[in-house]
């Protein structure tokens, strides 16, 4: 085992059952609000556990080996599984839903579900806002067949344009021209605006941080810069490892005029930072270093079904055993589903990053949590 990785603590299919209250609460017109009061409006959905990358952050190869059991095929929730989840969550006030992996790519049939999410309507008949996070391997012979499915835009993570980086970086030897392909694929067809994310790792790929920015400027393609988190318990973070996001912005601002700007949405995990010359923006997401718990509007469905409200939780929440039924009972209906999935949201207190700026550096990186190739960033 190479130094710095840890074995992996499965915590699959290790949720706590969701309960239907009885008698079922009449329909709620507002939206859902947590114990924080922190609204329910973005659904992140896990398509798959597989991915064709081995990056050390999230899938490192010594322990996502050939060996690796990754769920089989009748454990994973279906298409039609995972398109009346996403309807149940619009009517509880779910407003963008994001496809991740894993590779979401990979799925078979993607297409498919992406044209039945794109059907989904909120309670006031609004489309919901559809896009997918890829690692950009399979864009640019899928990006049309995407975008005539009905998905609106796109997120590529790419950690490195110096090829010889990239490729140590995924760790399959994958050329970074095919991932900048898939890009100006992604926007030829219209899938935009399309944002770069790229996971910053002192020591490893943060000499990248220029060569990115100036690569990306004045193309339409927002480049958006992520400390090294830690998600998950595979990839042996450490501390010293994270270049805060003020360092980044500090050698940015050395190279062009930044000036802030607006955020876009309620809890957008980015600050964002314009251009003086208008040739576009960049973002910076400071999960490790400024903490955003406090407006943290996401839930997670992983790819069998278990519901987490954090990124950072160490259990999630058996929605599959509601959807097929169990040991315990038969399927339930979607109203009961929306009322225990409401009721679960109500008791909600996630705020695992604001703590972790008080745990010792030991405790943060050893906490159990979960991987994030299960459910996605």
């Amino acid at each position: 085992m190479t130094d710095g990785v840890i074995p992996l603590l499965d915590l699959r299919q290790s949720g706590r059952a969701l309960t239907v209250p009885q008698p079922l609460p009449p329909a709620r017109p507002g939206p859902w609000l947590d114990a924080r009061g922190r609204p329910l409006r973005d659904l992140r959905i896990s398509v798959t556990d597989r991915c064709n990358f081995r990056c050390s952050y999230c899938m490192p190869k010594d322990v996502f080996d050939k060996h690796y059991p990754f769920l089989p095929r009748n454990e994973v929730l279906s298409l039609e599984e995972i398109a009346r989840v996403a309807r149940i969550f619009a009517g509880l006030g779910v407003q963008k839903l994001r496809l991740t992996g894993g590779e979401p790519l990979l799925r078979r049939n993607l297409e498919s579900l992406i044209a039945q999410l794109s059907e989904i309507r909120t309670p006031e008949g609004l489309l919901l806002d559809l896009t997918l996070t890829t690692n950009g391997s399979l864009l640019a012979r899928k990006a049309q067949a995407l975008k005539d499915a009905g998905l609106q835009r796109i997120t590529v993570s790419l950690d490195a344009l110096d090829d010889a980086i990239f490729r140590r970086m995924n760790d399959v030897d994958f050329p970074v021209a095919d991932v900048l392909e898939g890009i100006a694929r992604a926007q030829a067809v219209g899938l935009a605006p399309v944002k770069v994310n790229m996971v910053v790792k002192r020591g490893t790929n943060d000499d990248q941080i220029l060569p990115m920015a100036r690569h990306f400027r004045g193309t339409g393609v927002t480049l958006r810069f992520i400390e090294y988190m830690d998600v998950g318990m595979s990839n042996g973070w450490r501390m010293d490892e994270v270049l805060p996001s003020s360092e980044v912005l500090a050698r940015l601002r050395e190279d062009a005029d930044l000036i802030p700007l607006a955020p876009t949405a309620e809890g957008e995990t980015a600050t964002r930072w314009g251009y003086a010359d208008g040739s576009g923006e960049i973002g910076l997401i400071s999960s490790v270093t400024q903490a955003f718990c406090g407006d943290c509007n996401r839930a997670r469905l992983s790819t069998e079904g278990q519901l987490y409200t954090c990124l950072f939780a160490g259990a999630g929440h058996d929605l599959r055993g509601l959807l097929r039924g169990d040991a315990l009972g038969e399927p339930r209906t979607d109203d009961e589903i929306a009322a225990a999935l409401g009721t679960m949201w109500t008791r909600r207190g996630d705020r695992y990053s604001e703590l972790r700026a008080s745990m010792p550096a030991a405790e943060a990186g050893s906490a159990r949590r979960v991987e994030m190739h299960y459910i996605g960033g």
